[in-house]
């Protein structure tokens, strides 16, 4: 059984699989589109929609529809309050999830069991944690959250490959960047592609920057127009269905600008009514600020991956549908001289996840042959077998794939290296400056990372140690604590007298492809380790996640 690749989106999401011909296709569901609008409709305590016709909903119950519940994740204290229940982030986003796989199992596919769920660049450690409790929660095995801009050059290298994958190489090296303008969230990623090796070299972004924004702008200026024609008449926005009513039509307006030059776009409300012409001009003078957000955070990717040797961009690649918008690949050659290439950018990412999940599918299953045959230790690298029988196992795979072997050979070759996008650190005291951020990991930093600090106590005979996690917030690192997001807090606690100060207290971190922290700290003399796992909004308290778990089991999908 496959691994599947989620794309959950801001606004819309998708799922793929690895096709017959070892080739990855999107699935198309009940709704007959290949993406899902990522919306809620909370019908009753038992009873939930999900899709267009959530979206169609809003229009008529806009107080219990969930939209853009992505911008949320990893936010601890926010709750969706539907018919006297409370929803987490994860809990809606598993109700998404759960519906994309009805759709996969619709479409003809295996029941989804393990996926990889795809994840902004610049999603921190509690966002992550929030994208991987959200696919427990769906019932899913998550067998990994890729980066988004990854999984679309997956996508983009797996095309270009002349002929099968199965003889062919990867063209030449190049340096990539990857614009991806979503729905919601905004990352640029400069990307290094060779034969056999993806590298991420430098990531920022802004999780809460995307096309959502660009429609609040337009829905705005409509407003004001519609009150402009009607001065005795109620803002549209001081109305809930009003506003979704306007906000829908400026999404709507957006993609109409895509391909035309104006559009007329009808706001009814109150009782009247304004037919009210918007250019493509006009567009891109209301968002030009957010425009330039973007262009600014592209600059510092670039400087960033300069830093660490590149020279040039060879290619740049649009992803998310917002960047459809003509205005985005005018600025983007004005500002940096490149074409911006778009290679199914709603989809891209989706069939990039499902191609990280055939390789991780069949590392697994290679492993285990070579486990079972004994030729390989458990828990031991591929790296590790001996070439003749690690050639033996990938063609009994293949066989069991009915795959050619070289598309398994090329599947397990294929490396995949990426950075981490925020820094983390420990607050530590400073001498001469007090309470401050000491950071063990960097921004850009390429994992995965293992580090290893040694701070010491503060007095004698002290008989507990607190221990901060931070994360670095903003494109700087600041020593500053209030400049940083606290992530989990513990302590050694009854630590026996007779140690002096400056005693050696060592802080480990470590993090893996899938940017999930994981922290043990140890007081050296007294032998006394600390583990802590954070907590976030994702990692709820045992009672919360039971009882949403029995909300989930609970309620039903309603057909759109």
């Amino acid at each position: 059984m496959g691994v599947y690749g989620i794309d959950l989106g801001t606004t819309n999401s998708a799922i793929a699989r690895i096709d017959a011909n070892g080739r990855p296709e999107v699935l198309i569901g009940m709704n007959g589109a290949p993406t899902v609008p990522s919306v809620v409709l909370f019908a009753s305590a038992q009873d939930h929609v999900v899709g267009e016709g959530a979206r169609r909903q809003a229009r008529l119950d806009p107080e219990h529809v969930c939209t853009l519940v992505k911008r949320r994740m990893g936010d601890a204290e926010w709750r969706f309050a539907a018919h006297g229940q409370q929803w987490s982030a994860p809990a809606v986003s598993a109700l998404i999830l759960g519906s994309l796989a009805g759709d996969a199992e619709f479409g003809g596919g295996e029941p989804v069991e393990r996926v990889v769920i795809t994840v902004p660049a610049y999603f921190g450690d509690e966002e992550r944690r929030a994208t991987i409790q959200a696919g427990m929660y769906a019932g899913f095995d998550v067998a990994g959250v890729l980066s988004e801009p990854i999984a679309a050059a997956l996508a983009y290298g797996f095309g270009r490959l002349d002929g099968s994958i199965d003889t062919g190489e990867i063209a030449a090296r190049e340096t990539v960047l990857v614009y991806d303008l979503g729905g919601g969230t905004f990352d640029a990623t400069v990307i290094e592609l060779a034969d056999r090796r993806i590298s991420v070299l430098a990531v920022e972004g802004d999780h809460q920057l995307g096309g959502a924004d660009w429609d609040e702008r337009i829905a705005l200026h409509l407003s004001q127009r519609f009150c402009a024609d009607h001065p005795d008449a109620e803002d549209p926005l001081d109305d809930s269905v009003g506003s979704q009513l306007v906000v829908l039509a400026a999404e709507q307006a957006k993609r109409d600008l895509t391909t035309a030059a104006s559009t007329e776009v009808v706001v009814a409300h109150d009782g009247v009514r304004s037919v009210i012409t918007l250019t493509r001009a006009e567009l891109e003078l209301l968002t030009s600020s957010l425009l330039r957000r973007t262009v600014d955070l592209t600059k510092a990717v670039i400087a960033a991956a300069g830093q660490r040797g590149v020279r040039h961009v060879d290619r740049l690649l649009l992803v998310g549908g917002s960047s459809r918008m003509p205005m985005v690949a005018e600025q983007l050659l004005k500002e940096f001289g490149l074409i911006g290439e778009l290679h199914d950018p709603d989809l891209s990412v989706a069939r990039g996840a499902a191609l990280y999940g055939e390789k991780l599918e069949m590392e697994r299953l290679v492993a285990a042959d070579l486990v079972t045959r004994g030729r390989l230790s458990a828990g031991a690298e591929l790296a590790d077998a001996d070439p003749r029988e690690l050639e033996a196992s990938l063609v009994r795979v293949a066989e069991s794939f009915g795959q050619p072997v070289g598309l398994v050979r090329r599947m397990i070759e294929i490396q995949v290296d990426t950075v981490v996008s925020r820094g983390f650190g420990v607050l530590a005291l400073d001498p001469f400056n007090g309470l401050a951020a000491s950071w063990l990991v960097h921004r850009n930093q390429t994992l995965p990372i293992r580090v290893r600090r040694s701070y010491g106590t503060v007095r004698a005979d002290q008989d507990q140690i607190e221990l901060t996690i931070v994360e670095q917030q903003g494109q700087a690192a600041s020593t500053r604590p209030e400049d940083s997001k606290v992530l989990v807090e513990g302590s050694i606690r009854d630590i026996p007298p007779g140690y002096p100060a400056g005693s050696e207290v060592r802080v480990s971190f470590e993090m893996g492809f899938d940017g999930v922290l994981h922290v043990t700290a140890y007081h050296v003399d007294a032998d006394m380790p600390l583990t802590l796992s954070v907590q976030t909004g994702a990692t709820l308290s045992q009672s919360d996640v039971a009882r949403e778990l029995d909300q989930l089991q609970r309620t039903r999908r309603r057909p759109a």
